[in-house]
């Protein structure tokens, strides 16, 4: 029998009267820089969400409105902020769950960037909008 087969029996069934001690063999293993947690994850949506903001607002504001029709332009403007400010909350979430620092694997570090390109999102959204209205008037 192997000593972990032997602490799992012991655990398992201790004798009367005898506490014993957990072991550090016994312990789960810690998250290596591939593991997926809920704040990496939610972090990642956050960027992602952010950055089809970012390129749909720039998208919007490069095509002229004429070219494209007034309502398209206003939709892409109105998208860009919608997905900006949607990365934007969801990295402030995992930033104000987070109970470590960066690079302890909560996902702070991408939560920040998620701040940061949420808003680059948001700020294209609302220039483009503001074109539009500008365009249409």
């Amino acid at each position: 029998m192997s000593v972990r087969h032997l602490l799992v029996a012991a655990v398992a069934a201790p004798p009367a009267g005898i506490e014993l001690a957990v072991h550090a063999s016994v312990q789960p293993a810690a998250a290596t820089a591939l593991t997926m947690s809920s704040g990496r994850a939610g972090a990642s949506v956050g960027v992602l969400l952010g950055l089809v903001g970012v390129v749909v607002g720039g998208l919007a504001l490069a095509r002229p409105a004429r070219r494209v029709g007034l309502s398209s332009a206003r939709l892409g403007a109105v998208l860009a902020l919608t997905l900006g400010l949607a990365g934007m909350v969801l990295g402030g979430v995992v930033v104000a769950t987070s109970d470590s620092g960066i690079g302890t694997g909560n996902g702070r570090g991408g939560a920040f960037v998620a701040l940061a390109v949420g808003l680059v999102g948001v700020i294209l959204g609302g220039l483009a909008l503001a074109r539009s209205a500008r365009l249409a008037a």
